[in-house]
């Protein structure tokens, strides 16, 4: 497992990510650069070839818990996201993610999955997106 910020190995992983019909490379720097742009937000770079690659963010206030949102590419062909809260710091009032028991760093999650790039489903996440950072800002 490689660990980083934003910097060397997410600029290597990209830079062998060729884009695909599905756009999903496109969608993943979206939320990358919608993440960055939050106050307070730090981005960490995780790889863990073959399986998956985690874009995991984290807001200065936080105490409790190491983030507050997680975007996972998934490895597969072709390449997929994952998008996942914490059950608790969002709301899903369309019922569009999955409930991951203990599957987002041992306590409940819901996530996002994203086969291509889905301009209704990005908004969407960006919504989630917003009430997470809000949620880690109050931690």
């Amino acid at each position: 497992m490689e660990k980083g910020t934003t910097g060397s190995h997410l600029a290597a992983f990209m830079k062998e990510w060729q884009e695909t019909p599905d756009r999903n490379r496109e969608a993943f720097l979206h939320f990358k650069e919608y993440l960055a742009r939050k106050e307070g937000v730090s981005l960490e770079f995780i790889s863990r070839p073959p399986v998956t690659y985690s874009l995991r963010a984290v807001h200065a206030a936080q105490k409790k818990k190491g983030l507050f949102a997680m975007v996972d590419v998934i490895e597969d062909d072709p390449r997929w996201l994952s998008v996942c809260f914490y059950g608790e710091m969002i709301t899903d009032p369309d019922q569009k993610g999955d409930l991951v028991p203990g599957g987002l760093l041992g306590e409940d999650g819901v996530c996002f999955a994203m086969e291509q790039r889905d301009e209704e489903l990005v908004r969407y996440l960006e919504k989630r997106l917003d009430e997470a950072w809000r949620s880690a800002s109050q931690e």
